[in-house]
């Protein structure tokens, strides 16, 4: 198993602290993996196979604990008196009203309680109301490529070969591992992508028309790297002869997010440093995803590269927005405790009109913060245009 290193380094730093750990993110990205590897942790440290108590509501096994007070009950049997429990349940949400027996578990001595769910839907309404202030969140990705490379066993590959793979198949976990053929790779992946549609959007959200569902995601994984109006893709569904109102594709918009399968980053005003609430961008949680969506993904390679530098940034704890400088655009404001990182991504800047357009909405930037220029170009240490620097994206991706 692959060190997921820094979500396990979080769970290990708020290791008995009084507060419930909520590891989120979309199917298949890792979450029981984490907590296998949390565990393996544990017990190397000395705990006991008696205080480990671990449940996943996805297996038939626990299907009698779907219920709040049978799962309550069950984990509270198994409650070590003299010494911490730590309470582990997978897929949680699949418990109707789990929070009640989550924070039941919470007010208990000597309980630690860790809890996974590929919905963002359980983060918000009651559990939000009832564990105000008493959980955090670990959001987790599928594989970023540092990691992917740290996964694929061929030695063979050149690192250019494997970021041609994670481009072409993208990056859950079981991917990286699999020497299997192309066709077993997009099986894979479309089992992953139509158990999301069903079980974490449709189902969830009462949605009966799943091809209407369909034509939403589609529209929108081909507009990766544009601003999306919600109203035209509602018009443009309406024109080919099917209705359907704003709210009900802004519904289904956001239950897509809701999923993790879109991530949404909205436009920020750079001179007038505040967030604009129309035209936002979003990004596919998986390439792999899209490559099966989409027949002409392939050579699509500049919004593929932005999707991955999207993530990439995600997963380095940034919080990410789209800049917006009167007329221009700058693909990535990055911000952090630290500060902020402008971001420009470019298949290939060797053309010199391509280099000055990309160029130009970071120098119109009326700050000094760090300006980067992320293209796929050969090329040597230190470029730097009156400060802007240029990085190999496959380099900067493997800088960890």
């Amino acid at each position: 198993m692959i060190q997921r290193k820094e979500y396990l380094q979080q769970l290990i730093i708020n290791r008995e602290k009084q507060i419930i750990k909520v590891v989120t993110g979309v199917r298949r990205c890792g979450k029981s993996t984490l907590f296998s590897l949390y565990i393996n942790y544990l017990k190397s440290v000395g705990v006991s196979d008696e205080q480990i108590i671990s449940i996943n509501l996805e297996d038939i096994d626990y299907e009698e604990l779907l219920n709040y007070k049978s799962l309550y009950q069950y984990i509270k049997e198994k409650l070590c008196k003299d010494k911490y429990s730590y309470v582990f349940i997978d897929e949680v949400q699949n418990c109707q009203q789990f929070e009640k027996a989550v924070d039941s578990l919470f007010i208990k001595e000597n309980v630690d309680v860790y809890i996974t769910g590929s919905n963002a839907y359980m983060l918000s309404g009651e559990l939000a109301t009832l564990l105000s202030g008493r959980y955090i969140t670990i959001d987790m990705l599928p594989f970023s490529f540092y990691e992917y490379c740290e996964a694929d066993p061929r030695a063979t590959l050149t690192v250019r070969e494997k970021f041609n793979q994670y481009l072409r198949y993208g990056s859950f976990p079981y991917v990286a591992s699999m020497q299997q053929s192309d066709a077993t790779v997009r099986a894979y992946i479309d089992g992953i992508y139509n158990t999301i549609l069903i079980k974490d959007v449709a189902k969830r959200e009462g949605i009966t028309d799943i091809a209407l569902l369909e034509n939403i995601v589609k529209s929108i994984a081909s507009s990766i790297g544009s601003p999306i109006s919600i109203k035209k893709i509602s018009d443009t569904i309406n024109s080919a002869g099917r209705k359907i109102s704003v709210n009900t594709v802004d519904h289904y918009v956001r239950a897509l997010t809701d999923s993790y399968i879109f991530y949404k980053a909205d436009r920020y005003d750079i001179r007038g440093r505040q967030y604009l609430k129309t035209l936002s961008k979003y990004y596919l949680v998986d390439t792999g995803i899209r490559n099966i969506l989409l027949s002409s993904a392939a050579s699509d390679i500049g919004h593929l590269i932005e999707n991955i530098v999207y993530l990439e940034l995600i997963h380095r704890g940034y919080k990410v927005n789209i800049g917006k400088l009167a007329e221009k655009e700058v693909d990535f404001v990055a911000s952090n405790m630290d500060g902020i990182t402008y971001y420009q991504v470019s298949a290939t800047v060797l053309d010199e009109k391509t280099l000055a357009r990309e160029l130009e909405p970071l120098r119109r930037i009326p700050d000094h913060y760090p300006k980067i220029l992320l293209t796929l170009d050969e090329i040597g240490a230190g470029v730097n245009y009156e400060g802007i620097r240029q990085i190999n994206l496959i380099e900067w991706l493997l800088n960890k």
